[in-house]
């Protein structure tokens, strides 16, 4: 791919008559684009219309507005539509990808019944029980992206201080680790990782049955696999619990700037949104001891 933005930025420096500022946008949206396939281990000629969209959809977690998104789409798709000139391409993934709307959904959020639920299913009976246990309980302890968490090397978590080092572009974030998720993570990389790397060689934390670094693609299927062994209907997703970690410390009495810290949120309006879900009982209590409520 760096050959290809190479030939693609002189084109639009040399053909296009672009300004200096135009180009730092595209070579900043192409570059960071690129960085996030790359963590995905998805090839630049391989990206299908899903890859789009998930990436649109970390922006938008990410607290990116809506125009800022809609320019990193519009140099997307003017890299694809000129690989696709250049033959390097059959399809363009971009092709229906829309500029996304300005108002933000609702995040969908479980339970903390079904959150028990939920992590109570994988049992540490076997290699990959012992993983999926950590796996899930690590991504609700940390509220990481599912994209941050494969990215993840051994070297990140720290198991005797109990926290992660997050590390994206250019900005890194501690996250602590609670005591379930500690003592499963614990359980996995003393018992269990070891045993499923195929080399002394390999960094990455979270490892499939192949002993290579896990896929986001592996990562959704294993929490599908468990939704449907505890029977909640919901849909659940990676990002679902996201949701969840942040609305459940929010409800609990958490600092709304310690999750933003924590969620990596640039912006703290995206962070806000989940101020809608606080305990019904802390209204009930403004309401009847504030003298103007």
């Amino acid at each position: 791919m760096e050959r290809q933005l190479k030939y693609f930025f002189d084109f639009l420096e040399n053909d296009k008559k672009l300004s200096e500022n135009t180009l730092q946008s595209y070579k900043r949206d192409l570059k960071q684009f690129k960085r996030y396939i790359e963590a995905c281990e998805v090839h630049y000629n391989r990206v299908k219309e899903e890859d789009i969209k998930d990436y649109i959809r970390e922006l938008e977690e990410d607290g990116k507005k809506a125009s800022s998104i809609s320019r990193c789409i519009a140099s997307i798709r003017s890299f694809y539509q000129f690989v696709l000139k250049r033959n390097k391409i059959k399809v363009d993934p971009t092709a229906n990808i829309q500029s996304p709307k300005i108002e933000k959904r609702v995040p969908s959020v479980l339970t903390s019944q079904e959150v028990e639920l939920l992590l109570d299913q994988p049992k540490d009976v076997d290699l990959k029980g012992i993983r999926d246990k950590a796996m899930l309980e690590f991504a609700y302890a940390t509220g990481m992206r599912v994209t941050e968490i494969i990215s993840l090397n051994i070297d990140d978590v720290n198991l005797e201080e109990g926290y992660v080092v997050c590390n994206k572009a250019n900005k890194q974030r501690n996250i602590p680790l609670g005591t379930m998720s500690l003592k499963a993570l614990t359980e996995y990389v003393e018992d269990a990782r070891d045993i499923l790397i195929k080399s002394e060689d390999e960094k990455a934390l979270f490892v499939n049955i192949n002993g290579t670094r896990l896929t986001r693609q592996g990562f959704w299927k294993i929490i599908k696999y468990y939704k449907e062994q505890a029977h909640i209907t919901k849909e659940i997703t990676p990002h679902v619990l996201r949701h969840s970690f942040a609305t459940h410390l929010l409800q609990n009495g958490a600092d709304l700037k310690a999750i933003q810290t924590m969620l990596g949120h640039s912006d703290i309006s995206s962070t806000q949104v989940y101020m809608q879900f606080q305990d019904e009982g802390i209204k009930n209590v403004y309401r009847k001891a504030h003298p103007r409520a």
